[in-house]
């Protein structure tokens, strides 16, 4: 008997699964969503759960029809209800007023409510980050990319104003889903079909916005923090900082030091450019084109050895006619140009006491 052995037949409880796997592919799960014009917020959303271990393979049924969204799995964008337990994500009730998190104030859309429950999960299979990184990742992706979704299907400007825009802006993402909606007159296109290119197209735009934050936003993010964290070591009072590879660093210095708690204390970032030096003066927001501390105004527009002749430093290259940025031809002479600036501006002294 010690030669043989008697091969086991296939459990009971192996039958109920190859069963119970059988059944699923027979009967896919099913997504619900309103039938008629779509919008980019339902597009997005139904995109987002196929990206779900649960609803990869779902089936997506455009309707109203109470009767048929309570046999559905999950719903979103239609049926006045929300309801993470029942996977029922709606936002067109009138209780309706969550929003991603307490810092937001912009009410979710169908879109923002499953990226809000299952944004980690699909960042986590996307771009295989954990922990505080993909944190990171999921804050960021909803402020730059889900955010502005939200707001526009919500019907919320992006200016407290009510002038009227001097132009439109007719090439956002629900602008051109907006276009995929078959014509009026259009008696060959189906909106079900339609509703698949909705889809792919907010699906794409979702992932390479994913895909840039992870490859490039991360990368640069450490170089900037890097930065900040030993600017201490090139002047006291920590307001000039070095980048130690050229990267992009507004952004990120921001919310690094809305992060330490250190807003306004670097006032030039130095950094190298091909065979010369930079030394940039921070501006007073990620898009604004005043500075916290512009060039002195006696260098301004002056280039080469003039330059040099005024500011009393070898190698200047050049300062521009505005202050945002100068030049050095070399590291030790851009570090000078701003230990000067300093002085002569005098915002050394009201970094130091701060």
């Amino acid at each position: 008997s010690g030669l043989f052995k008697v091969r086991r037949l296939p459990s009971s409880g192996l039958f109920r699964h190859l069963n119970t796997l059988q059944k699923q592919k027979m009967n896919p799960k099913k997504i619900g969503t309103h039938d008629g014009t779509f919008h980019c917020d339902e597009a997005l959303a139904c995109f987002m759960l196929h990206q779900t271990a649960e609803f990869k393979d779902a089936e997506i049924v455009r309707t109203r029809n109470p009767e048929i969204l309570k046999t559905l799995d999950i719903v979103v964008d239609v049926g006045a209800v929300y309801d993470p337990a029942t996977h029922r994500y709606d936002h067109h009730q009138g209780t309706f007023a969550d929003t991603f998190d307490s810092q937001q104030n912009i009410r979710l859309s169908s879109a923002g409510l499953i990226y809000k429950h299952f944004g980690k999960e699909i960042l986590s299979k996307v771009t295989g980050t954990e922990g505080e990184t993909l944190e990171l990742v999921f804050q960021k992706i909803y402020t730059d990319f889900i955010k502005a979704v939200d707001a526009i299907d919500n019907g919320v400007s992006q200016y407290d104003t009510d002038s009227r825009p001097r132009y439109n802006i007719p090439t956002d993402l629900g602008s051109r889903v907006s276009r995929l909606n078959p014509a009026w007159n259009d008696t060959i296109k189906t909106p079900d079909e339609q509703f698949k290119l909705a889809m792919a197209l907010t699906g794409k735009e979702f992932l390479e916005a994913v895909d840039d934050l992870v490859k490039t936003w991360l990368p640069a993010r450490s170089i900037v923090e890097e930065m900040v964290n030993s600017r201490h070591e090139i002047e006291a009072s920590g307001a000039i900082a070095i980048l130690p590879q050229s990267c992009p660093w507004k952004v990120h210095l921001f919310d690094l030091e809305e992060e330490k708690g250190i807003q306004n204390q670097i006032h030039y970032v130095l950094f190298g450019d091909k065979n010369d030096w930079r030394i940039q003066s921070v501006p007073l927001g990620p898009s604004s084109f005043d500075n916290r501390a512009p060039l002195p105004a006696e260098w301004r527009g002056i280039r080469d050895e003039a330059l040099s002749q005024v500011a009393g430093i070898e190698g200047c290259v050049f300062a521009h006619a505005t202050g945002f940025i100068g030049g050095n031809k070399t590291k030790e002479g851009v570090i000078a140009m701003a230990r000067k600036a300093l002085q002569l501006t005098g915002k050394g002294h009201l970094v130091a006491s701060q």
